[in-house]
């Protein structure tokens, strides 16, 4: 995962000032709060996280068939 570094904010400055860290999601779509200066939490865009909660079921097919192309081998020794 890349991390935008201007959108990280200490859990202090989060917890001092929560509606800069609104606005930062507002502004790159994601904030990250940090603890003892390492990433700890994710703040999205709820939107976003529903979008991301489903994959597609045209994602999920290509997905399968591309795995199942890759591992024919190890299937059919499964199947026997």
């Amino acid at each position: 995962m890349n991390i935008n570094t201007d959108s990280m904010v200490s859990i202090t400055e989060a917890n001092q000032n929560f509606s800069r860290v609104a606005r930062l999601v507002d502004k790159t779509g994601s904030a990250v709060i940090l603890k003892n200066n390492v990433p700890r939490y994710l703040v999205i865009d709820f939107r976003q996280a529903e979008q991301e909660r489903q994959a597609p079921d045209e994602d999920v097919r290509a997905i399968s068939r591309r795995l199942i192309l890759q591992n024919r081998e190890a299937y059919g020794e499964l199947a026997k």
